[in-house]
């Protein structure tokens, strides 16, 4: 049967469980929720991302805590010392955000349900990767996670950029799982490496296109002179879950598939 009181630490287990039909199960979530809308209404905050209320999770009376990353060590072991079962994941990429789905769905004692559910995301990812491919041209994207200092974007954010039909300018940061190993020291190298798109997704505050288009030097990069930067909402590209894997990634490709009837003009 699996626990029956669970205490979700970020939004992606929250996400997850309701759409497994399992949210009667979750007892508290993160304030930062925001998939879905309903649990913000039904379901008491209890944490934020780098910090929780300990009391409050206890008196929940939780058999099963969700976290994520290394960044939650502190509130797991506080809530540890405690009794309590807790989980953290870690992952950060697309395989690894499939694969937390079917994880967490075998620990709820839900796993059919929830292999039922990758299976579905994978299909409406191959789909897309599909329909990229019919494009002639495969944009350059620069993805940044956060403006000062400049954040490029993490595996996972890379590799949707790849199924939605372009093409990461920095890969290799990409597969660094900490966010200081992404910070560009020189930004400069943007413009050398001259992306046709542009999109930001600054966790905490809306993108601001003329802002980076401001900065010295970059009205020389393609996606600057062409008007290309575009907003991702952070709720939907940010958080390693379903959200990411569905409405991100259709709003990328959406992106790409207007520039390349822009460039086939």
């Amino acid at each position: 049967m699996g626990p029956r009181r669970i205490v979700c630490l970020t939004e992606e287990p929250t996400e997850v469980l309701y759409a497994l039909g399992e949210q009667e199960r979750i007892v508290g979530i993160s304030g930062f929720t925001v998939r879905p809308a309903i649990a913000r209404k039904q379901k008491p905050k209890v944490s934020a991302f780098t910090s929780a209320k300990i009391d409050e999770i206890l008196k929940l009376k939780p058999d099963f805590v969700v976290g994520f990353s290394d960044i939650q060590a502190d509130i797991a072991a506080a809530l540890i010392r405690h009794g309590v079962e807790v989980w953290i994941s870690n992952h950060r990429s697309v395989a690894g955000i499939l694969d937390y789905i079917r994880r967490l769905g075998a620990l709820v004692g839900a796993a059919d349900k929830a292999n039922a559910y990758a299976d579905a995301l994978q299909r409406g990812l191959d789909a897309i990767e599909r329909e990229a491919t019919a494009s002639p041209r495969r944009p350059k994207v620069y993805f940044e996670e956060w403006d000062e200092p400049p954040i490029t974007g993490i595996r996972w954010v890379a590799e949707l950029i790849r199924i939605a039909g372009g093409d990461d300018i920095f890969p290799e940061r990409a597969l660094e799982p900490l966010a200081k190993a992404r910070i560009l020291e020189d930004a400069d190298e943007v413009i050398r490496r001259a992306p046709d798109i542009i999109l930001g997704s600054w966790c905490g505050k809306k993108f601001r296109p003329e802002k980076v288009a401001a900065r010295p030097g970059w009205g020389a990069i393609p996606a600057v002179r062409d008007g290309q930067l575009f907003e991702i909402k952070s709720p939907i590209i940010l958080q390693p879950g379903p959200a990411a894997l569905t409405d991100g990634v259709a709003e990328i490709a959406r992106i790409v598939r207007n520039w390349a009837a822009r460039a086939a003009l």
